[in-house]
């Protein structure tokens, strides 16, 4: 049995290869800390940060029963939908490298799009919560410390350097793993390029090569058409409203799942409603909630930030009975705290909106226009 386990934890996923170089990589991130690591993972898009980041969980895990994981990665997330920052605690190795799963946060704040560019002042302070959030719960002594990997985006040009530098300075990691590609006007400057001249700090800097291809030419590294995965990612979501055993497997059987499940009513007058990175005149707040995806949060005297519980679809609004109908699979209980909706720029899968699913002679979205222009109008 111990052998079997342990060629399991050297062999996480036999469609992926991981070179020798991460392995070293990873080994002495994990085998040459005193305490447990804090390690910042970056470089270009399509470098391999997000599979390095997995395999670096499962090499952390091999020596500690749990392990922190940071995801600023807010287009490409994961284990959450996009349009989230998030703190994960992870006890389980991961058995297959190429399957992204997605896992219930221990801390989330939603931050609404797909990249940073629109506010990177507010996207800093949102990882800047969450990093204090694990040093207040996972630092404070010897017996709670346990290791943090922080996986990052792949804009490493322009604003999105000043921001990888930022963060480097707020965060203080104790290794910084650095992926290099080919193009090497992409890549970030060797060394320790956050810090000023003069300046020094404790932090090992390892860099490794990008890894396209094992010696079968098997490809570890797909170029990702962005949009499609995390397309793939939020609809990952909003199946979690069904139990697993249905039967549904296709983008038609999702819509009209979706269609035909009965909402959670939400009063109005219960909730705040925030939009985020515009101004929404107030009389279109509804026009602009309606057949939109939604963050669901707990706002808190005691918190800064409102807390994220999950996403929701707005399936309707009715004005006359001060209802919003929502869909989410967040359980009830947790709903019952949610008393602020914010809206971002995260949208419903084109691939959902496509698929006809007629009730009556109406598309299923359209039907959710026509209800809610029908009722504001009374």
């Amino acid at each position: 049995m111990a052998a079997a386990a342990e060629a399991e934890i050297e062999s996480p996923s036999p469609k992926i290869f991981i070179p020798e170089e991460w392995s070293n990589a990873a080994d002495a991130v994990a085998c040459n800390s005193i305490s447990p690591p804090i390690t910042f993972v970056c470089g270009p898009k399509n470098s391999g940060k997000t599979t390095f980041s997995r395999h670096l969980l499962n090499v952390l895990l091999r020596r500690f029963k749990r392990v922190a994981y940071l995801d600023t990665d807010v287009g490409q997330t994961e284990f959450t939908p996009p349009g989230l920052l998030s703190l994960m605690v992870i006890d389980k190795i991961t058995p297959d490298l190429t399957i992204p799963c997605l896992k219930t946060p221990e801390r989330c704040l939603f931050f609404g799009d797909i990249s940073s560019k629109r506010d990177p002042a507010t996207y800093l302070t949102y990882i800047s919560s969450l990093y204090g959030y694990y040093l207040k719960e996972y630092c404070t002594s010897e017996k709670t410390k346990i290791p943090l990997v922080i996986n990052t985006p792949g804009w490493v040009k322009g604003i999105g350097y000043d921001i990888l530098v930022n963060m480097l300075n707020c965060m203080s990691p104790t290794h910084v793993v650095k992926i290099r590609i080919s193009a090497e006007n992409k890549n970030l400057p060797p060394g320790a390029f956050w810090l000023n001249e003069g300046n020094s700090d404790n932090v090992t800097v390892i860099e490794i090569n990008a890894a396209l291809q094992d010696y079968l030419m098997r490809s570890i590294l797909v170029q990702k058409n962005a949009r499609h995965l995390r397309d793939l990612r939020v609809m990952a979501y909003f199946r979690q409203c069904f139990p697993t055993e249905l039967p549904i497997s296709t983008i038609k059987e999702l819509t009209r799942a979706l269609a035909s499940l009965p909402p959670y009513e939400i009063s109005i007058s219960s909730i705040k409603i925030k939009h985020l990175h515009c101004q929404v005149p107030i009389t279109e707040t509804f026009y602009s909630l309606n057949a939109s995806i939604v963050g669901l949060a707990v706002s808190s005297v005691s918190e800064e930030l409102p807390q994220c519980v999950g996403l929701g679809i707005v399936r309707g609004i009715d004005t006359f009975r001060g209802v919003l109908y929502v869909i989410t699979p967040v359980p009830q209980q947790m709903l019952d705290g949610v008393d602020l909706l914010l809206q971002g720029f995260i949208e419903i899968p084109t691939s959902l909106l496509q698929v006809h699913c007629l009730v009556g002679k109406y598309h299923f979205f359209e039907i959710r226009y026509l209800f809610f222009r029908k009722n504001i109008t009374m």
